[in-house]
Order: structure tokens, then C-alpha cells, then sequence
């Protein structure tokens, strides 16, 4: 990993001088002569390497008194792949601010969830970032006004607060500061666009290359519940759970970016929902470093080779995942999607879909907790394995969102009824996050690693496997790509 990258200043250099974008989002440059902070790939020629500077986040660029490059625009950079790889205290706090907890909470609700104090917290972001948290979350704001902007035709006014802004002269003032631009000017500079309906935003959600969408959404395609997910005209839409309302999303994969379509209720949900779906699609992970060290192993590299940039794809909410993981447990995707669309239409909150096609949003655990388990079509035991899960979520006694210690979390669930090794990881490689989740015991994974001349017994698997980490869920992707059928069948 590339933590701490902005200290090597030979390497930043290198890496700006050859305009190298996968160093975007890994640390900003900025330069002392202009007062201005870019991206690595910035494409002006670059500046003389004593006028450079370097900066672990865009945060702690404007703190320095810098702003933000016109041409490059780095404050939509992909985000650093740190925070999808750690599970340290400040990988947990950089997930919940981009969640918008610092936004909704302030400090102090950051603080709570993850357990430690605000001086803490304060110290250890500003040692790693150059920033702590209400600077973080400011330039989160910023970014999400900028957007607004330049993607609607919402008044200022009411831009500044879906943004999270306490008032507009604070909105502009940081607008200003940031972009040297005004808002209205930041609007003023952009072409007449068709005006498209309330509520509804197109945006483009980055990545680093290489990225490979075949598993990514064709898992999510195959797996998806009726009524909350569909795959529609080379999209794939879904409804959101979001704080202040819900949305509707639909992610179209192209050349160099995903296309984000979004339809909120309330557009203070912005800047979590674009995080969710950058989560769901892994889009910050760095897939150079992930396919190079598989690509070590003579087995996984003709995988590699022939479909490079293969991502983990996740969930925009984790408690749905996990239950969904429950519904999965030994049956076919089919049987799985046919218990989770019951769920769905008996207990989830109905919505409108302009389009037709989604009708709900998936069911909050507190409305599973409250069923009769006599109604649920599964097994005795099954069924006390979904209200022990449903109960615990619904309680706050299990937590599995952005802010989860990864093994804490992984401890948690394997001390409920029902939750083997496999339920436990596969929850942990897409709910949790975790990059080095493994599935030995699936079958799918089984079949690939016999079919590859590796070892396919669990134990042997996992001794084999040991020169992939801490890239494990990838190599996951790899196996289930060489078998037709990867997602059906899958054990306890």
C-alpha cells in the first residue's frame, strides 16, 4: 500500500512529471508559485519540482491556503484506496465522513461511532491527512456544491443547504475559496443544458484503470431482489435507503467513467448516496497493485491477463446484504431472489419509479424483526437464524456499517446461530468491505480451483492462497469468473 505516499517527494515527482493517473487520489500536488493544488494527472505541463509540494488529501491543500486547479479538477479524483483497505480507526472515520455522519452529527456523533474521543479522533487524522475531521467534511461540501451547480438548475440558496452549508454566506465564501470562482460564475461557465426533471442529477463517477464491469455487474444483475434492483436498458438501477429520504439510482459502465443517474427526495442525500455507489462498485480500489500481486502467482495470471481490473462488487447498505446472505444460504440464486422479492413486497416501503420498474425500497431491519417467523418459506433453522440476525441489526447489538472493526465485526457473526465460515466472509468481502475476505468452502470456488489444478479442499485452499493477500476477494472474483454458473449452490 501507498499510505503516507505525499512524503516520498521523488516518487510524487516522478509520478506528476509523467502525468501517471493512477496516483490520483493517492496525494494532490501543489504548487508554491500559483497557489494552486491539481492532481497528479494533471495535464498543464507540470510545474519546476521546487515549486512542488505535496499533500495527503485535497483537505488539507485548501487548509494550506491553496485551491483548486481549473483544468484538472482534483477535487473529482477517484477516492484514496486506503480507506477500502484498512480497517484502523482513521480508514473507519474517512468512511463515516464520506457517509455525511460529520454532516448529520457533528464531531462528537463521529466520535461516538467509532468509540474514541473528538481530541483522538482530531490527532490522528491530522497526522495522516493534514486535516481533521470538520475540514474533511468541508471539503466533502464543497465538492457536493459544485456538483449541485453544475448539474441542476437549483437555486443557490437551496444548493447551500442540501450541500450541509450552515448558511450562504458561508457556502460562498467556500466555494470561492476553493474553486476561485463564484458560484454563479461556476454556473455562468458551463453550456446551456436541457433542464431535467426535480430531484434528478447525471453524474460521472470515476475510477482508476483497468476496470472489468462483466462480474461486477453481472453479479449484481443476477443476484437482484424484483422491486429494489433491475437490469434496464445497460444499467443497473436500485432503490436507496438514504438519512433524510431515498433515491433511485441507475449506473451505466462506460469507457472511463460510470454513468450515475440519481433520483433523490431529498438532495441533502446527495453526497452519501454517490459514496454508496462508489462502495457498491469498489471504484476506489487501486487495480494495478491488486493484479500485480496475483498476477505473481503463474496459476491466476492468464486470469489476469485476459480480463484485468476486476473489482469486488459490494452493497449500498449492509444490513441488507447480510440478510440477503441468510435467504442465499444453501439454495440456488433463483430460490434466493424468489425469498428475498416476498420480503420485499410484504414488508418494504413502496416508492415511485418514474420509470416503471422499481417499486420498493428493501426491507429496514426493524421491519423484519417484527414479522411472524412462522410466515417466513424456510427451514426451522434457517428461520432462527434470520431473527436472530434481524433482532440484533434491529437492536444495534450487531453493527455492520462503514464504521465496523472488520474483526470484531467477523466475531460477532460467527457467534450466531446458523453463520458458518462461509456466511461469515462473504458477508465481511461485501458488506464489511474487507479485501482479503476468502470463501474456501464455496462451492463455485471449489470447482475453479480443481478445474485450475489447484487445491480444492478448504484447508489446502487456503494454505495456497496465502501469496494473494491481502488481495484474497479479488482473487475470489478471478475463480468465480472461470465457472458458468459461480453464484448458485452457495453453503452456510
Amino acid at each position: 500500500m501507498r499510505n503516507g505516499m505525499h512524503t516520498d517527494w521523488d516518487r510524487c515527482v516522478r509520478a506528476v512529471q509523467s502525468k501517471d493517473a493512477r496516483f490520483d487520489g493517492w496525494f494532490f500536488t501543489a504548487v508554491l508559485t500559483t497557489r494552486i493544488y491539481c492532481r497528479p494527472s494533471c495535464p498543464v505541463v507540470p510545474p519546476k519540482p521546487e515549486n512542488m509540494t505535496f499533500y495527503p488529501s485535497a483537505a488539507a491543500c485548501q487548509q494550506a491556503g491553496f485551491r483548486a486547479c481549473k483544468r484538472c479538477r482534483p477535487d473529482t479524483s477517484p477516492g484514496s484506496p486506503a480507506w477500502n483497505q484498512r480497517a484502523d480507526l482513521v480508514a473507519r472515520a474517512m468512511r463515516l465522513i464520506a457517509d455525511g455522519v460529520v454532516d448529520r452529527e457533528g464531531v462528537p456523533g463521529l466520535a461516538a461511532r467509532l468509540g474514541y474521543s473528538t481530541r483522538q479522533i482530531e490527532r490522528q487524522l491530522v497526522a495522516e491527512l493534514g486535516a481533521g475531521p470538520l475540514a474533511l467534511a468541508r471539503a466533502q461540501r464543497a465538492q457536493t456544491a459544485r456538483v449541485l451547480i453544475e448539474t441542476t438548475a437549483l437555486p443557490m440558496a437551496e444548493i447551500a443547504f442540501a450541500a450541509g452549508f450552515s448558511s450562504i454566506r458561508t457556502f460562498n465564501d467556500t466555494v470561492r475559496e476553493v474553486f476561485a470562482l463564484a458560484p454563479s460564475e461556476l454556473r455562468s461557465r458551463l453550456p446551456k443544458k436541457t433542464v431535467v426533471a426535480p430531484g434528478v442529477l447525471s453524474l460521472r463517477l470515476p475510477f482508476r484503470a483497468p476496470l472489468n464491469p462483466d462480474n461486477l455487474f453481472g453479479h449484481l444483475a443476477a443476484t437482484s431482489v424484483p422491486g429494489v434492483e433491475e437490469w434496464r436498458e445497460g444499467a443497473y438501477r436500485r432503490t436507496l435507503r438514504l438519512p433524510y429520504g431515498h433515491g433511485i439510482v441507475a449506473l451505466t459502465p462506460k469507457t472511463d467513467h460510470i454513468a450515475c443517474r440519481l433520483t433523490l427526495s431529498d438532495m441533502r442525500d446527495l453526497p452519501v448516496a454517490i459514496s454508496r455507489c462508489r462502495r457498491m462498485l469498489d471504484l476506489d480500489a487501486d487495480p494495478v497493485a491488486v493484479d500485480d500481486q496475483l498476477r505473481a502467482d503463474p496459476v491466476l495470471a492468464p486470469l489476469v491477463d485476459k480480463a484485468p481490473g476486476r473489482r469486488v462488487p459490494r452493497t449500498v447498505d449492509e444490513a441488507e446484504f447480510a440478510v440477503r446472505a441468510v435467504l442465499g444460504q444453501q439454495v440456488s440464486t433463483a430460490a434466493a431472489r424468489t425469498h428475498a422479492a416476498r420480503l420485499v413486497t410484504a414488508h418494504g416501503e413502496q416508492i415511485e419509479d418514474a420509470e416503471g420498474g422499481l417499486t420498493h425500497l428493501f426491507p429496514a431491519p426493524e421491519a423484519l424483526a417484527a414479522l411472524d417467523p412462522e410466515s417466513l418459506a424456510m427451514p426451522r433453522t434457517r428461520r432462527t437464524t434470520f431473527t436472530t440476525l434481524v433482532r440484533q441489526l434491529a437492536e444495534g447489538t450487531l453493527h455492520l456499517g462503514v464504521e465496523s472493526d472488520w474483526e470484531e465485526s467477523r466475531a460477532r457473526l460467527g457467534t450466531l446461530p446458523g453463520f458458518g465460515p462461509w456466511t461469515v466472509d462473504v458477508i465481511a468481502m461485501r458488506a464489511l468491505g474487507d479485501p482479503d475476505a476468502f470463501l474456501p468452502t464455496d462451492l463455485g470456488i471449489r470447482r475453479a480451483a480443481r478445474e485450475l489444478g489447484l487445491p480444492s479442499t478448504p484447508a489446502a485452499l487456503t494454505a495456497r492462497a496465502a501469496g494473494w493477500r491481502p488481495w484474497r476477494a479479488y482473487a475470489v472474483q478471478y475463480l468465480w469468473a472461470t465457472d458458468s454458473h459461480p453464484i448458485n449452490f452457495l453453503p452456510v
